[in-house]
């Protein structure tokens, strides 16, 4: 019982440090961790299928990602006019589109790699940590992060492919969507996206 007493103390000790240490990660590792997940799933896709992969990246995204900041401003001013449950409901299906675009376009590996480059601090207090995707058939793509501090811990908030941000192109479409057709509409929108990935 006392030897018992101890393990658990030292099982609880180690998982506070282990949680404050994740949580004290710096942008680089958050970056870095995010895509060796990528990785491994890519390296198991074929045999885990879309929804195997949903379900392996779902908690490496959404413990390296700030979803809910990244849906605020995509929507941007339109976001002030929403009611509490619209709100909930656009987190909720732009969470599933974000897991299910990862699940869809790194679903197979073929001696892809990630190479950490630099990083840079932003005159808001952010990091953008510049990394490459390395394809051996093809070019290699440049992938910027950006991140922002949520708490103690870093968070992505927007990935840029060769010079184009997914946060500026998400938003350009979004708000049209919301300012010209409504809520529903984008919902709908959303939803028919997932619907595509999943059955691709």
């Amino acid at each position: 019982m006392f030897f018992s007493a101890i393990n658990n103390s030292v099982a609880i000790a180690g998982s506070k440090q282990t949680r404050e240490a994740t949580e004290k990660s710096t942008a680089k590792q958050i970056v870095g961790d995010f895509q060796l997940k990528l990785l491994d799933v890519m390296k198991e896709g074929t045999v885990l299928g879309f929804q195997g992969r949903y379900s392996q990246l779902e908690p490496a995204i959404v413990k390296s990602h700030d979803l809910t900041k990244i849906v605020r401003i995509v929507v941007g001013k339109e976001w002030n006019i929403l009611s509490d449950k619209q709100k909930s409901t656009l987190n909720d299906v732009f969470s599933r589109l974000s897991i299910s675009a990862y699940a869809f376009n790194f679903k197979e590996y073929s001696g892809e790699s990630f190479e950490y480059q630099s990083e840079d601090k932003t005159a808001r207090g952010g990091i953008i940590v510049h990394t490459l995707l390395k394809l051996p058939k093809n070019k290699d793509v440049k992938l910027d992060y950006m991140l922002k501090k949520k708490g103690e811990s870093w968070r992505i908030i927007n990935i840029i492919a060769n010079g184009v941000s997914d946060l500026a192109l998400k938003r350009s479409e979004y708000t049209s969507i919301l300012k010209r057709k409504g809520f529903e509409a984008l919902i709908a929108k959303i939803n028919e996206k997932i619907d595509n990935y999943t059955k691709q």
